[in-house]
């Protein structure tokens, strides 16, 4: 059906901008946290342009593993590396993703801790967000889906580092600063340039993605009938 299918594009078309908006949004001048989240954030939006393509529940947390499910049920599982290695983690191990869940679990306990000033994601670091932050990591990572539980842990960690720059003592904010830094080595961000070259990496792998909901589009039949 031509009209299912426009706007359905169009929902398609509005979660694109937002991709673009979010590196957009990238100041080089804000500390490496607040770049992070945009392009993380920006990231995990290419799983749901596909989401949305296939008529699926854009969800928060578990994005990967939704849009991995979706992509294996319309015949594009070889696709879905492609967006693992986008973020960086098509490589992780599950000892990896353990190593840097224990580390995010008593940062966390930390800035929900201290956490002062008006954030608008405070309501995800305080304790009754714990069982879905870390427990609901953990269970990801417990069945085998490691790299599906990264996005989410990034995310989690990068607001807790945003927390503390702003709300912990010198000493405090030292403390944690290796761990963070460990869990952006291991998606290949050292440096600020590495963000800048993953920045840049983004646009250019949006046809892709374009070209496997074009496809998810035209398979669906909750669209074409």
């Amino acid at each position: 059906d031509y009209a299912k299918r426009y706007w359905v594009r169009k929902r398609c078309e509005h979660v694109q901008a937002k991709i673009l908006h979010n590196l957009q949004s990238c100041d080089p001048a804000a500390p490496f946290p607040d770049q992070i989240v945009p392009w993380l954030f920006a990231t995990g939006l290419t799983t749901h342009l596909l989401l949305v393509a296939g008529l699926r529940n854009p969800t928060v947390r578990q994005r990967y593993l939704a849009a991995r499910d979706l992509l294996a049920e319309y015949g594009h599982a070889a696709f879905y590396p492609a967006l693992l290695d986008l973020l960086g983690c098509m490589q992780w191990t599950r000892a990896q993703a353990e190593a840097h869940l224990d580390a995010l679990a008593e940062v966390f306990d930390v800035a929900g801790a201290v956490m002062q000033s008006p954030f608008p994601f405070a309501a995800d670091l305080r304790p009754a967000a714990r069982p879905i932050a870390i427990a609901g990591s953990r269970a990801l990572i417990a069945r085998g889906a490691h790299r599906e539980a990264v996005f989410w842990m990034v995310a989690t960690y990068s607001r807790c580092r945003l927390v503390l720059d702003r709300d912990a003592p010198p000493a405090l904010r030292d403390r944690f600063a290796p761990g963070y830094a460990r869990l952006l080595g291991d998606l290949g961000i050292a440096t600020f340039a590495d963000l800048d070259h993953r920045c840049a990496a983004l646009p250019a792998f949006l046809p892709q993605v374009w070209a496997v909901a074009e496809a998810i589009m035209a398979a669906n039949p909750a669209i074409q009938e």
